[in-house]
């Protein structure tokens, strides 16, 4: 199993190189993907996840596509984007990613991707705050 350290990855780059991992037959579980970067303008991705979000079929609501609010869960979705959903080879490789929330303990040291870093962090914003401005609402610790 490859435990990969999301903090200050660009989500793109990190889901390109998961994707690869996980069909090429590897395990993969992604350790504090709220500190994931995103590029570009925090209004305009919460535009545009809004309107995924406002998706519905019509015919059978039921079947309509789900897009979270949970950062770990937002990630996980992205990713399941990259690879080929319409194969058994597709799916079965998301069934070998497992995305954990912050403050997970992970079983070994988690690495991150070098090519997925961001060099500059000028016009980035995190997954936990696109999520929140989605809607997602953090727990506190009391």
């Amino acid at each position: 199993m490859v435990v990969i350290d999301a903090q200050d990855a660009i989500v793109g780059r990190l889901g390109a190189a998961v994707s690869k991992m996980l069909l090429a037959g590897k395990e993969v579980m992604i350790v504090n993907p709220e500190k994931a970067l995103m590029k570009g303008s925090l209004i305009n991705a919460k535009q545009k996840y809004l309107s995924r979000r406002s998706q519905k079929n019509k015919r059978k609501p039921e079947h309509s596509p789900v897009w979270p609010r949970v950062p770990h869960l937002l990630l996980r979705r992205i990713i399941r984007g990259m690879l080929p959903w319409d194969s058994k080879r597709g799916k079965d490789a998301y069934r070998r990613l497992k995305v954990m929330p912050g403050g997970f303990q992970p079983p070994q040291a988690p690495q991150p991707i070098p090519e997925a870093i961001a060099k500059d962090k000028q016009g980035t914003f995190t997954l936990e705050e696109l999520c929140l401005q989605l809607g997602f609402q953090k727990k506190r610790n009391l």
